[in-house]
């Protein structure tokens, strides 16, 4: 079948499509149905079943006589090692780290909070808690205290995990003084902590509170894997909004599965055994499904990488990686090839290596230029699918389903939607634009399993976010188009597009125009307030390594190439040339932070940002131009 009667098929019996592909995951008491309408616009995806995350994603691969292949490779470019575990010696280390918290106290229900570096510990602490019904909460590794004492409030973990310190290139993160800082501000305290020591840093133990990873671990009784409800949390994920308390999404168990599942062969196209990579973090969503969940219930080999992509030791090491481990499909976010692209922007380093075992290259987690797209397929020869999804959906909402059919490749879309969402673009009321006009994505509802059902113990801030503004649906809070083909285009978030003297104009289409400028290696716009024309777009440029000319040419250029592309209506006339973007750790661009110091309007330090510094270059540089005078 090809993509569309698959799609087809899912559209025609929606419930029969999910039991079907529910048959590939072990269930320990099978789901009477697959969807149960909870009212209200609540919906829960096989939730009188019982089965054990856990389970699925190591024991039965051993079970099945495949114990002896690798599961996890730890390759840590920071610390120059390289470390292989086979799905044998996953079951018994995740059995024993089990059987130790167990006999701590911890139980299905209980939450636990998981603060790690990029070590294969911090999946084996995931499934863990997974083999015995406990909730996770994985919170990124180095999060300031206070972010992290938000979380430990919320969530009310009975323990937590963590390691000692994390990794930078150069530099040692101390996570230790974080923890205890975070504990010491949190209403709610913890019954234990343990502490997987590093080499590179021993923190100094709480007595009576921390105990050794190792050591407790001493002499335990490994535990059994622990039955659980279709719709019982395997985990709490929070996302970080720029305001306001982090927005804790719920995973429930028997959906994750069946939709992860299904994931690894339609889209991303790998066969059990392939060794499958996404560059990302544990802390993030994608480290979630797609470096923990995911790879392993597919039985595939996962890599837990702990570098970046340029400077560990330099822009070949994403090359250097896959042809090491033969990595059939990589994932990774467009951030990083920009970087990649900025240090080596003629692919020099791709010549060092052999990729001929990868069959493609996914980017998401923000939208993807076709300059970087374009830069990519050249240098690597290829195929790079662009996907889209979120932190609330857990999987892809619009991508390439390569495993069912290779679909022509529309650069600046992300492709067609996935089974399971039916996705509608709205006008402000609510009613359906025709293909090709910019509107609002939301998803029809239900949301397919593997997607949120709720928020932690807020369910009306759920309903706020998500369901209100368009009654029946999912509001993505992205906005875009559908072509006549039904290819999807992201092309800003809602609140991106902006007003300029009544015109509804996308930054991101300004963005793919200033990103084609061949000195141009990253770039962002933002609208800030104009009394003329309420809004006017306003460029920040990075520029490529080695380029030394004046920035008032760069700029006179960059502005000549919008008014040319999309013409004066889009009133650009305001650029400026910076090192550096402020971003999220996980490559994102904060640009609601930007319009706001532009704005002169007071605003809160993102928790996620990667250095605050950045701020104040952007601020002067916005003074330049006239803006950011409080």
């Amino acid at each position: 079948m090809g993509y569309q009667e698959v799609y087809q098929s899912w559209k025609s019996d929606p419930e029969g499509f999910w039991m079907q592909q529910a048959e590939a995951i072990d269930w320990d008491r099978k789901p009477s149905k697959a969807l149960f309408d909870k009212g209200n616009d609540l919906y829960e995806w096989f939730a009188d079943g019982l089965t054990n995350t856990c389970w699925n994603a190591v024991d039965r691969h051993v079970e099945a006589g495949r114990g002896g292949q690798v599961a996890i490779i730890h390759d840590s470019p920071i610390t120059g090692t390289l470390h292989k575990i086979t799905y044998s010696e996953l079951r018994n280390r995740v059995a024993r780290l089990a059987g130790a918290l167990r006999a701590k106290g911890i139980e299905k229900g209980d939450r636990v909070i998981i603060y790690m570096p990029m070590v294969p510990e911090a999946l084996e602490a995931m499934l863990a808690c997974a083999r015995l019904g406990a909730i996770h909460s994985v919170v990124f590794g180095g999060f300031a205290a206070n972010e992290l004492a938000v979380r430990i409030d919320d969530a009310k973990p009975k323990a937590i995990i963590a390691a000692s310190c994390g990794l930078e290139p150069g530099r040692v993160v101390h996570y230790k003084p974080l923890l205890d800082g975070a504990i010491d501000l949190a209403t709610h305290k913890p019954d234990f902590c343990v502490i997987f020591q590093r080499e590179q840093e021993v923190a100094r133990l709480e007595d009576g509170r921390d105990v050794d990873w190792h050591g407790f671990q001493y002499g335990v009784e490994p535990a059994e894997c622990v039955p659980v409800e279709g719709n019982h949390p395997a985990y709490v994920l929070y996302t970080s909004g720029t305001t306001g308390a982090p927005k804790g999404v719920i995973r429930h168990t028997g959906g994750h599965l069946v939709a992860l599942n299904w994931t690894m062969k339609n889209i991303y196209n790998v066969d059990p055994g392939d060794v499958f990579w996404a560059a990302s973090d544990v802390g993030w969503v994608v480290g979630h499904s797609y470096i923990c969940y995911a790879p392993l219930i597919h039985g595939n080999t996962t890599i837990v990488f702990e570098g970046k992509p340029v400077g560990t030791p330099d822009a070949g090491t994403f090359w250097r990686v896959i042809s090491e481990h033969k990595v059939r499909s990589f994932f990774t976010a467009p951030t990083a090839f920009r970087a990649v692209k900025r240090d080596d922007p003629k692919g020099e380093f791709v010549k060092k290596y052999d990729i001929s075992c990868l069959n493609a290259i996914y980017l998401a987690g923000e939208r993807a230029d076709p300059d970087t797209i374009e830069w990519a397929q050249k240098v690597t020869g290829k195929p790079i699918y662009d996907h889209w999804w979120q932190t609330e959906t857990g999987w892809t909402i619009a991508g390439m389903p390569a495993g069912i059919e290779a679909l022509p490749v529309k650069i600046g879309s992300p492709s067609v939607p996935m089974p399971g969402y039916d996705v509608r673009i709205l006008d402000e009321a609510g009613h359906p634009m025709k293909p090709g006009e910019l509107g609002a994505i939301a998803v029809k509802l239900p949301l397919p399993p593997g997607t949120l059902p709720t928020l932690w113990n807020a369910e009306d801030r759920f309903r706020k976010s998500y369901l209100s503004h368009f009654p029946g649906y999912y509001e993505t809070g992205d906005a875009g188009m559908i072509d006549e083909d039904g290819y999807l285009y992201i092309m800003a978030r809602t609140d991106d597009v902006i007003n300029v003297a009544g015109h509804r104009l996308s930054t991101g289409g300004m963005e793919e125009v200033l990103a084609a400028h061949p000195d141009v290696a990253e770039c962002a716009v933002i609208g800030v307030t104009d009394e003329l024309k309420g809004q006017l777009p306003m460029g920040f440029v990075c520029l490529t390594t080695g380029v030394n000319r004046p920035h008032e040419e760069v700029t006179k250029e960059c502005v000549k190439l919008v008014r040319d592309k999309i013409g004066p209506v889009a009133a650009f006339k305001l650029c400026a040339v910076v090192d550096r973007l402020p971003k999220t750790r996980s490559g994102k661009i904060l640009r609601a932070t930007m319009v706001k110091i532009a704005d002169s309007e007071d605003f809160k330090m993102p928790a996620t940002i990667d250095d605050p510094a950045i701020l104040d270059e952007i601020k002067v540089a916005l003074q330049g131009l006239g803006y950011a005078k409080g």
